[in-house]
């Protein structure tokens, strides 16, 4: 049944400078519904709890951020079978009969951003560094996109093997960079809580295009320092913007407008600049 009045919010540590809030409600109001978007941050809170709550508030749902997009799975009664394939989770409707089910976009939303501003880059071997949640999406995505050889490389050895298992890739160290095509960046290093480079900067070269999850701030150190040694680079807005838009239309059941989702998003950002 259709629902004109939404309450949505976000899970996750660290949450205050999320533009999700702003970049929601503005399409929302656009499409004309009554929708409110709240911050729910973890701190002090245990994530089970929190998501009881929400639900218990008449939430429609909520998306999920770092670092509860796997934890969350413990918690839901159903997975899409994206989100059960990518053992993660982004966003979690609460549907009309009671149950949570999650659901992820973050894959989607990765390979649109990725066609739209990296169309041509050669794929004939990819890194992603990270095999949290944001690291899952974003190597299934990678296969999806073409990918030929995929690396995993994470500072947990066990996480980095359960994925690679899971996708028919291989696990490695940063040394795999070394021929490698390009590099998608999954951790949290660069947010503006987790500030620095995730990796030596030796090991980035000319020949190497650089992908970022992160996306605040927008220019992560990682993405500055590779396009000054002249990469092509992805900066992390294009896929909060696709992701987002996934998330809108299942919290609302309404297909947003991503192009003009994507016009906001730039203003959001410039405004956060000034």
């Amino acid at each position: 049944m259709f629902r004109r009045s939404h309450l949505v919010g976000l899970v996750g540590a660290g949450i205050d400078a999320s533009l999700s809030p702003a970049l929601h409600e503005a399409e929302a109001a656009a499409q004309g519904l009554d929708y409110e978007y709240r911050l729910l941050d973890i701190d002090g809170h245990e994530l089970g709890a929190l998501l009881a709550q929400a639900r218990e508030a008449g939430y429609s749902g909520v998306n999920v951020t770092h670092p509860c997009k796997q934890d969350v799975v413990a918690f839901l009664d159903d997975l899409s079978p994206e989100a059960a394939a990518l053992d993660a989770v982004n966003t979690v409707v609460f549907e009309a009969d009671g149950r949570a089910v999650g659901h992820n976009t973050d894959a989607s939303g990765f390979l649109e951003a990725f066609r739209r501003g990296l169309p041509d880059a050669a794929l004939d071997k990819v890194v992603v560094l990270g095999a949290g949640g944001a690291g899952s999406a974003v190597a299934h995505a990678a296969l999806r996109l073409g990918a030929r050889e995929l690396v995993i490389v994470d500072t947990d050895s066990t996480r980095a093997a359960a994925l690679a298992n899971r996708l028919g890739a291989r696990t490695g160290a940063l040394d795999q960079l070394d021929d490698a095509d390009g590099l998608i960046h999954a951790t949290p290093t660069g947010m503006a809580a987790h500030p620095g480079l995730p990796l030596d900067e030796e090991r980035l070269r000319p020949e190497l295009w650089v992908a970022e999850v992160v996306y605040r701030p927008l220019e992560t150190e990682l993405l500055r320092t590779a396009r000054e040694l002249g990469c092509r680079t992805l900066d992390g807005g294009g896929m909060a913007v696709m992701q987002a838009a996934g998330a809108f239309e299942r919290f609302t059941g309404v297909a947003p407008d991503r192009e003009r989702m994507v016009r906001h998003f730039a203003r959001l950002v410039e405004m956060a600049l000034r």
